[in-house]
């Protein structure tokens, strides 16, 4: 049976990344030590910071810590990393990040942007360890307008490593509480006013025209490299959390640095091209969307179908994801912009800075902010900034097909001796490479090789299994049908 890890390893070659770390970058790994507190960092470990995350995972850039103010107002208070403090620009370390730009998960491994001894350690907002972060302090409104934000270091300790699915499962009702909440009456009232904070911003967003999805994400599962299963992420109140969190820190960010007269990286997801397809996929639900892109109507149609069917909400998610294209790095200078926001979420000012671990492109904005922060210099050039957005763009794209490579590579073990079987799947992207379909059980892609003509993204198909490739990540089929609604 083909191993999975060589899979990814050589998909990883193939499109340009650096798995190994090179020696002058091992050489300064072994000097480093973890940041310490100095005038310029306040004390902020008594705080009740908590983290939430997979339970596997453990490079952690993000801590949250709420609180109710007299007036009812909620501050809300993430701490972010200090990932520069130790990889400081120019540095071999910072070289070999820049190079990759992006941790890459194959399901069965994680190659990280920097190495374990810092992305799993020093860098990261392990339970209880001291550690400087970079500090995202926000204020909401009682209806979740936002009131103010602040930035600057602090020095934090993670009190508790919580995971979300069991986080989830808790304040949904579906399961008990995890031992450390159950453990600790102030952890419980800290999960429940930031699981308050993050409705009333989402519910802020959704009045802007956010749009909400619900997509599936299957990981392989296996020890070795050698895949015995397909595991289904799916969304939770917990992860919903923290997106939202992660959501209001970006946006914070990327004003903050408007509001400095600072260049910057944004994140922008520009009009979708095919919007007439989404219109002609709401149609089929008796829905009337616009001619032109609105993500507040495209919002509206969303909501009544998770409402309506959110059993198939995933497929119809995963569809309108496809068609919304892909994001993408974009240089902003200061002053007014002419260029679009992301319409995913309805922002016009957005960044990446909350996973400096891993991504290059929140890492460059770390030292932007703390640069700003400490009225110094602009660490780049407005040519340097549009390069590093062009390639930690390019970067993810790459990272993008490794991880698709690696999916299928997994399908490809799991579906091999079942050569001849006819599945339900939805059609998930039709382009002049081909057409590709994601079969709906087990979740595994792949590309329609012959009977594809006429199906576009959306439609639901019936496909029959027709060859793999696991060393390759080929997923072969054909067409057989139209499958029912």
């Amino acid at each position: 049976m083909p191993n999975l890890d060589s899979v990814a390893h050589q998909a990883l070659v193939d499109n340009g990344f650096a798995p190994e770390l090179d020696e002058a970058s091992s050489r300064e790994l072994a000097g480093l030590r973890p940041a310490s507190l100095t005038p310029d960092v306040r004390d902020l470990r008594a705080l009740p910071w908590s983290s939430i995350d997979n339970a596997e995972s453990r490079d952690l850039d993000q801590v949250e810590v709420a609180e109710e103010l007299p007036d009812g107002a909620l501050r809300i208070r993430l701490g972010i990393a200090d990932v520069d403090a130790l990889v400081p620009k120019g540095s071999a370390l910072d070289k070999h990040a820049a190079t990759n730009s992006t941790s890459v998960y194959t399901g069965v491994h994680v190659y990280p942007m920097l190495p374990e001894q810092l992305s799993t350690d020093l860098t990261s907002l392990n339970e209880g360890q001291d550690r400087v972060a970079l500090v995202i302090d926000l204020v909401i409104e009682k209806d979740g307008t936002p009131r103010s934000h602040d930035v600057y270091r602090g020095m934090i300790t993670n009190h508790a490593k919580l995971a979300y699915d069991s986080l989830g499962a808790w304040l949904e009702g579906r399961g008990p509480a995890p031992d450390a909440v159950a453990k600790n009456a102030e952890l419980q009232r800290q999960i429940w006013l930031q699981d308050r904070a993050a409705s009333l911003l989402k519910t802020m967003r959704d009045r802007n025209g956010a749009l909400e999805f619900d997509t599936i994400e299957a990981t392989a599962v296996g020890t070795d490299g050698k895949v015995t299963a397909l595991a289904v992420t799916r969304k939770t109140r917990a992860r919903d959390l923290i997106e939202d969190f992660m959501i209001a820190a970006n946006v914070a960010i990327a004003q903050y640095l408007a509001e400095q007269g600072r260049s910057a990286i944004r994140r922008v997801v520009r009009q979708p091209k095919r919007w007439d397809r989404i219109v002609a996929l709401a149609a089929k639900y008796g829905a009337t969307l616009p001619a032109e892109p609105d993500p507040k109507a495209l919002s509206e149609f969303l909501g009544a179908r998770r409402a309506a069917d959110p059993l198939r909400f995933p497929d119809l998610s995963l569809s309108i994801v496809k068609l919304l294209g892909p994001g993408e790095y974009v240089l902003d200078k200061p002053g007014p912009s002419d260029d679009q926001g992301h319409f995913g979420l309805a922002a016009h000012d957005y960044s990446h800075a909350t996973a400096p671990n891993r991504r290059y492109a929140d890492l460059v904005t770390q030292r932007l902010v703390k640069a700003a922060i400490g009225k110094a210099p602009a660490p780049y050039t407005d040519d340097e900034l549009a390069a590093i957005a062009a390639h930690c763009t390019d970067r993810e794209n790459a990272a993008n097909r490794v991880e698709r490579t690696a999916r299928k590579a997994a399908g490809a073990i799991l579906l091999e001796r079942h050569i001849g079987t006819v599945y339900d799947a939805i059609v998930t992207g039709v382009n002049k490479d081909g057409t590709y379909v994601r079969l709906l059980s087990p979740p595994v892609e792949g590309r329609v090789v012959h009977g594809e003509r006429g199906m576009d993204v959306g439609e639901r198909v019936r496909v029959k299994l027709v060859a793999t490739n696991p060393n390759k990540g080929f997923v072969d089929f054909d067409g057989v049908s139209q499958a029912n609604p």
